[in-house]
């Protein structure tokens, strides 16, 4: 495979160059090793096409051109990797990658041959086959494309003379009449041109890749618009129009200037009254304007229904003056200049437009042309867009409409379950089928398999013309009846929405009766039955916690898994000790067995203190610690409500707990299991448990496999294997933003995730506001030497590295950063003071300072957060010396009953105002509303940790506004990391409408001019 290649090169016009696979030149000298020598291009030439020929006829050049470059090789354009191998594992890497000027062998044919081969090209279909093994790569494309619309303006004559440059050296040179839709036309023009065409180097001169694309395109519609009117006149005077000799005779310094491109020889005084003269000319141009308009006609409704291959077409040729309704060519007797504009307006749309020489007109007075339903398809795709760009416009019927098939579901279930049906879950059948629509119009089987018959791409469908694909919908007909529904498993059903190969066309809708209606519909919280609250329960539920116990006794009720992924801090706690509550009244006497809560070690006594205070009547035991029960003593478990235990202990003890009968397995911070590879997740899929519930606040924090991993350890098989997975919505999803595949991933996932927001007023309208700032701080002259050397080590040694050690190398060098940014003591670990001589030796901690005095000032209490526990054993001991004040600090390493009375303590009236937590021990699960403030020390470099850690206080029971400050240090990898997640936070909004961002490890992979980049200090950093 070859691709053509065109850039721009100033008056002179195109040059073109051809492209093959990578490699050495075969005559050794230094030009572009993937570019043919232009013997090698004429002898493709004679085997291409009309207009490859007529491009590839010049006179052989070199042209210097700015190219990505890794190393000294310039890299294949993307038009040619496309069409190369992809990689293999292990591959070499192409390193680093760089502008550099490489010589590239190029034919000029000269302006005129240019012109007329892009326009022929813009007449092909893109990826159309140029003869020769070549296609046009996509600056030839473009340029074609743009090259094809300045000479439709010559042909409409929607051009007129400018005055450019400056005195004595003023040019008249032909340009577009400026309209609206001129400059609309130049503005998308300038925004898509293509960076390769700013690219060319002229002799002595610097990067096209410098000029605005607004110059580029100006200097290629004057010269453009020069040859076109040369070759008009030229054409004009072999038809006995000698035009030259009527320039010399009028003897005018404008027409001399314009016909031989010479400087304008006027005195400078004349220059302005010439250029308002020149723009009240083309502004009369536009005073009594004349369309010439095509309006296709639908044939007559002989009333026998709908006709698949329609047949009668007329295309009516008007003129429209002055934007009034169109005139026929009867009306216009008497008016020469508008016949005349109307004679030259159907002469410029035949040759805008070729087919319309073929058509037959029809007798009478008017001009009216017929057409068959192939011709009108041609019009209307290829067309009408060509006829816009020669001024001409195309009117369509009324009832004229496109329309792309789509995919309904119909499904069927019954209206109620028994409450005691155990058998139910994922097995029970439902029935159901598939049914397409076109637009608004859902068809019936005959109409879907009278139009597939048909194979013609213009219907006449309930009254409407409908343009249609024939393919697409041939393949929409085959699927639904290689497809045909009937009774299915409700698996059965999702593995339909959720198939191997995607469907031919977007799933729409889905539309069921039921249950499963509620559940597809994503809306069951608000239309199921709701449950009324437990008489035993010790607490007011709010109205949308009324909603998800309600949603969660009708998922039970199904035996589904379910995924209750409420916010931090919206109370997803008390929802669930609603529900045991609500199964206890439910089935009375008839006990419905335990249930057994995992959740991590720090959250065992916020369950059991929970537990007591809002649900006492419940029988709760902590399976934790040494004197937790063993071997036979587990079964005795069985007698319990709630049984407590961590993830830790279910792995250990899974022999033992799968011998009790479990009703309900419910894990909370469910994000421990996303990846199911672990085995804390394959002990969680080995409980035998009849129903099975996931509790948390961030089901997407970094990737949509950990989406798989938490639904699949609450409802097996759903989303298929990992793999699977991957390749059907991952993929798709995370590296396209496939919006078609995302909603096919919210369909399947729809059914068994609940997902509430605080943000939402209308889930939660009285929790106070949430305020969040970055705050900037500066490093100080010590930080910043230990910040710049630190980075020069890592450059100096990661180009000599294996993956493996660089991925290392680069890892252990943003801790370190991260750690010179916090303190020079963290980063050093040498036990100095934080203070020099009384003055800060960080900006991070000066800034903590003010914060913390100000807040201390107003009589509030702030949770410090850090995700280094070295650095808050290092801030305790100050911040306590320096405000007077106790200071708890909790870790990983603090004991439960120890951490729980710290949090009692924090929580208390009189307690202390500030606390001190490292990100992963107080990041998740406890309640601190007695703050108002929270202060991230240093970035964890992922938002949805961050929000977990700044949930301990935004949540129900805060009653003031919470402000949130993110400490960053401006000019370093923080301050360009925390831009570049902002930017990230786009994955779970596609398929939860939650937020969320991206963990450091992809900061690995970047090749070491990006990593120079990104690391290396501003000069803004240092403070005073």
């Amino acid at each position: 495979m070859r691709v053509l290649h065109a850039l721009w090169a100033g008056p002179a016009g195109v040059v073109w160059w051809v492209e093959r696979s990578p490699g050495r030149r075969a005559d050794g000298s230094a030009l572009h090793p993937g570019a043919l020598s232009v013997r090698e291009v004429r002898r493709l030439a004679q085997g291409g096409s009309t207009a490859v020929r007529e491009a590839l006829a010049g006179a052989a050049d070199t042209v210097q051109v700015l190219l990505p470059c890794a190393g000294t090789e310039p890299l294949p354009t993307p038009d040619l990797l496309r069409r190369l191998p992809r990689p293999r594992a292990g591959d070499a890497a192409t390193g680093a990658c760089s502008l550099a000027v490489v010589g590239v062998p190029v034919v000029r044919p000269g302006l005129p041959a240019s012109v007329a081969a892009l326009c022929a090209l813009a007449a092909l279909e893109e990826g159309a086959d140029l003869g020769a093994d070549l296609v046009a790569g996509a600056a030839t494309r473009f340029l074609a494309r743009f090259v094809r619309d300045v000479v439709a303006l010559a042909d409409a004559g929607r051009i007129s003379p400018v005055l450019a440059g400056a005195w004595p050296d003023v040019r008249p040179v032909w340009f577009p009449t400026q309209d609206d839709d001129v400059r609309a036309w130049f503005d998308a023009s300038a925004e898509a041109l293509p960076p390769v065409l700013r690219a060319v180097v002229p002799g002595g001169g610097r990067a096209r890749h410098g000029r605005p694309a607004s110059e580029v395109l100006v200097e290629v519609v004057v010269d453009v618009l020069a040859a076109v009117v040369e070759e008009r006149l030229r054409t004009a005077a072999e038809h006995g129009l000698p035009w030259r000799e009527a320039v010399r005779r009028a003897g005018h310094p404008l027409l001399t200037s314009l016909a031989h491109g010479t400087p304008l020889q006027v005195p400078q005084r004349r220059l302005e009254p010439l250029r308002a003269q020149l723009g009240e000319w083309a502004s009369s141009q536009r005073r009594r304007q004349l369309e010439v308009v095509l309006r296709l006609v639908e044939p007559d409704d002989d009333g026998g229904g709908d006709v698949p291959e329609p047949e009668g077409w007329l295309l009516d040729v008007g003129l429209r003056i002055d934007g009034e309704a169109p005139l026929s060519r009867s009306d216009l007797d008497g008016d020469a200049e508008a016949l005349d504009a109307l004679t030259d307006g159907l002469a410029r749309a035949v040759r805008a437009h070729p087919p319309l020489r073929s058509l037959e007109r029809v007798a009478g007075a008017d001009l009216r042309l017929a057409l068959g339903a192939e011709a009108v398809l041609d019009l209307v795709d290829r067309g009408a867009g060509r006829l816009a760009r020669a001024g001409l416009v195309l009117l369509l019927p009324r009832s004229w409409a496109r329309m792309e098939p789509s995919l309904r579901m119909h499904a069927e279930s019954p209206a109620r379950v028994d409450v005691l049906d155990r058998q139910f879950g994922m097995d029970r059948l439902v029935t159901w089928n598939w049914r397409v629509a076109l637009g608004p119009h859902e068809l019936s089987e005959q109409e879907l398999d009278l139009l597939a018959e048909s194979k013609s791409g213009l219907v006449r469908l309930r009254g409407e013309w409908v343009r249609l694909d024939p393919r697409t919908l041939a393949a929409v007909h085959r699927f639904v009846r290689n497809s045909r529904g009937g009774a299915a498993t409700f698996s059965g059903l999702l593995g339909q929405l959720a198939g191997a190969e995607p469907p031919p066309a977007p799933v729409e809708d889905v539309r069921a009766t039921g249950w499963l209606g509620e559940l597809l519909a994503g809306e069951a919280e608000h239309r199921i039955e709701e449950v009324p609250a437990p008489s035993a329960l010790a607490a007011t539920l709010r109205p949308y916690q009324r909603r998800g116990l309600s949603w969660l006794a009708f998922m039970d009720r199904l035996g589904l898994g379910a995924v209750l992924a409420d916010d931090m801090g919206l109370g997803k706690t008390v929802q669930v000790l609603a529900l045991l509550l609500h199964e206890r009244e439910l089935h009375g006497a008839q006990r419905p067995g335990p249930t057994l809560l995992v959740c991590p070690m720090s959250l065992v006594g916020n369950w059991a203190r929970e537990a007591a205070r809002f649900a006492p009547s419940l029988r709760v035991v902590v399976h934790h610690g040494g004197g937790r029960a063993r071997g036979e003593q587990v079964t005795a478990l069985a007698e319990a409500d709630l049984v407590v235990t961590t993830y830790g202990l279910l792995d250990k003890d899974l022999a033992a707990l799968r011998e009790v009968p479990w009703r309900r397995l419910v894990l909370d911070e469910a994000h421990h299991v996303k990846n199911s590879s672990t085995r804390q997740a394959r002990a969680v899929r080995q409980v035998p448990a009849a129903r099975r519930v996931a509790l948390t606040g961030t089901p997407v924090e970094n990737r949509l496999e950990e989406l798989r991993g938490v639904l699949d350890a609450v409802a097996p098989g759903v989303l298929g294997s990992a793999a699977a997975f991957r390749q059907r919505f991952a993929r798709p999803i995370e590296r396209d933003g496939d919006a078609a595949v995302a909603a096919r991933l919210r369909t399947v996932t729809r059914p068994f995730v609940l997902r509430r927001v605080k943000t939402d007023r209308s889930v939660i309208a009285d929790l106070p506001e949430k305020v969040e700032m970055v705050v900037p701080v500066n490093l100080t002259r010590e930080q910043a030497a230990l910040y710049r050397a630190t980075v020069a080590e890592l450059l100096k040694k990661v180009d000599e590295l294996t993956p493996m050690q660089r991925r290392g190398l680069v890892l252990r060098t943003l801790t370190r950063l991260k750690q010179i940014c916090n303190h020079p003591a963290h980063f050093l670990s040498d036990g100095s003071p934080l203070l020099t001589r009384g003055r800060h030796r960080s900006g991070k901690l000066a800034a903590v300072e003010d914060v913390v005095e100000s807040l201390l000032a107003e009589g509030d209490k702030a949770l410090l957060f850090t995700q280094f526990a070295e650095f808050g054993h290092l801030l305790v001991p100050y911040l306590s010396d320096r405000f007077g004040v106790e200071v708890p600090f909790l870790h990983g390493g603090v004991a439960r009953t120890r951490r729980d009375a710290m949090v009692a303590r924090f929580q208390a009236e009189d307690g202390p105002p500030l606390m001190l937590l490292s990100l992963k021990a107080g990041g998740s699960g406890l309640n601190l509303t007695a703050a108002s403030h929270v202060v991230h020390l240093d970035r964890w470099w992922n938002p949805a940790v961050e929000n977990q850690a700044t949930d301990r206080a935004f949540r129900i029971g805060q009653q003031r506004r919470v402000q949130v400050r993110k400490l960053v240090s401006i000019g370093t990898v923080e301050e360009r990391i925390d831009a570049t997640l902002t930017e990230k936070s786009e994955l779970a909004d596609l398929v939860l409408a939650r937020e969320t961002g991206a963990g450091e490890g992809w900061v690995t992979e970047l090749d070491t001019a990006a990593l120079r980049e990104l690391l290396t200090l501003s000069p803004e950093a240092v403070g005073e």
